[in-house]
């Protein structure tokens, strides 16, 4: 069994070099990747469409986000079968099923409400394939190796967003909304054939334990696959650990999501010139990268450890400053640190792994990313409202000041008392 503490704690920094000379990591990694700039190209074409058959600005919203909140109930109810089923199998599947869906956009005529349920049912799967993908991670990569691991997964999304978002709308431009969509399938397809034919296949997870306890043959199947994920769901979340971690890990990204939903609002209200609201967009996942970058390749484990809680009040600190309504330059610039501070996550990666029961990981990822992919969907509702009443700058700044409070809750239940590290380590068989 693998053990992912040891080299944690001993202060070994791996390197990106070491990470990526994982032939299975690699693998998930530049698939991953490469989904990722097909998910920003679908969610932005469809958009698109959406808006061009029915000229409303609420459906062409909800068309992009729409694949959020399914996530968390899929994570809930079908969650286990990240941990029961082979991961290529898993992985395969869903970028197959991503693959189905963007054909159906492009090629079926279907009504608005039908194209949003298409969305929707496959954000309700996706959980299951993102935490089988995350689990052999974790299988894959040990100790610090499987923090950069992390990193690298962190760079690629936020270089792929932006890569994506320009892409979409090239390729709308060109191609048209639907040929964009059918361009997204091809890349879904691709991930699709790699995974299936250069993953090696791992043998099938034994089912756990703890949540066969009490259950007939007739549990099995759908109903059981249910009622194992909830049971399962339940052992994590009332684990004081695990839920406080994920809350940490869910909480700053929501707010700044918030913050962030109110750009293209700020940037309108404060007359700045058209097309810089989207370089103020693309300053957050700048931010990100070079922030991952630098946290994770230069500084050691520990430091990363003890850097939860300021790195946490750096993605909040500069919102507060959209109180005073800055021009574009100092708004560029406080977003670039905002988005700087999302390394904090880098620090929790460890604590969090090894809080994990091995027979859960993969529900544990899964709902992991579900509960964060929700509440940042949330969160821009939430804050929207708020700055309706208090105009988009204080709702900007209220945001920060909530991710800056957040910092202050997780100093109180993890202090940094120790010169190599502020978490202590759970024991792995349990979820508390």
């Amino acid at each position: 069994m693998i053990t992912n503490a040891e080299p944690a704690q001993d202060g070994r920094r791996a390197t990106y070099r070491e990470v990526l000379a994982e032939p299975r990591f690699r693998l998930l990694f530049s698939t991953r990747a490469v989904a990722i700039t097909a998910d920003s190209l679908r969610i932005t074409t469809f958009s698109v469409l959406v808006f061009a058959t029915t000229g409303s600005s609420l459906l062409s919203a909800l068309a992009f986000g729409i694949g959020f909140l399914p996530q968390l109930f899929g994570s809930l109810l079908l969650g286990s079968l990240a941990d029961r089923l082979p991961p290529r199998t898993l992985i395969a599947g869903g970028y197959t099923v991503e693959c189905a869906a963007a054909l159906l956009l492009a090629l079926v005529p279907m009504p608005v409400a039908a194209s949003l349920a298409v969305v929707a049912l496959v954000a309700l799967v996706t959980p299951v394939f993102g935490g089988a993908s995350s689990r052999l991670v974790a299988q894959c990569l040990e100790g610090d190796a499987y923090v950069l691991g992390r990193s690298l997964n962190n760079i690629a999304g936020s270089g792929a967003q932006l890569s994506g978002l320009a892409l979409g709308g090239a390729a709308v431009a060109v191609l048209g909304p639907h040929r964009a969509l059918a361009l997204s399938a091809a890349l879904y397809l691709g991930c699709a054939l790699a995974i299936r034919i250069r993953l090696p296949r791992s043998p099938r997870p034994p089912r756990p334990p703890r949540l066969q306890r009490g259950k007939s043959s007739s549990a099995r199947g759908e109903g059981g696959t249910v009622r194992a994920s909830l049971h399962s769901a339940g052992l994590l979340l009332r684990g004081r650990t695990v839920r406080r971690l994920m809350l940490a890990q869910w909480l700053p990204p929501a707010f700044v999501a918030g913050a962030e939903g109110l750009i293209v609002a700020y940037a309108g209200g404060r007359h700045f010139a058209p097309g810089w609201y989207a370089v103020l967009m693309g300053c957050l996942p700048v931010g990100m990268l070079v922030g991952d970058l630098l946290v994770g390749r230069l500084l050691r484990p520990p430091v990363r450890e003890r850097l939860v809680v300021p790195l946490t009040a750096l993605m909040g600190l500069p919102l507060v400053g959209f109180a005073a309504e800055p021009g574009v330059g100092v708004s560029c610039c406080l977003l670039l640190l905002c988005g700087f501070g999302f390394a904090y996550g880098l620090g929790l990666q460890r604590p969090f792994l090894d809080a994990l029961p091995h027979d859960g990981q993969g529900q544990a990822f899964g709902l992991l990313g579900s509960g964060g992919m929700t509440l940042q969907g949330v969160g821009p509702a939430c804050f929207g409202t708020v700055a309706a009443a208090i105009g988009t700058g204080g709702a900007i700044a209220l945001a920060g000041g909530a991710a800056v409070l957040t910092a202050g809750w997780i100093l109180s239940w993890h202090p940094p008392a120790s010169p190599r590290s502020p978490f202590p380590v759970p024991n792995r068989s349990t979820v508390s």
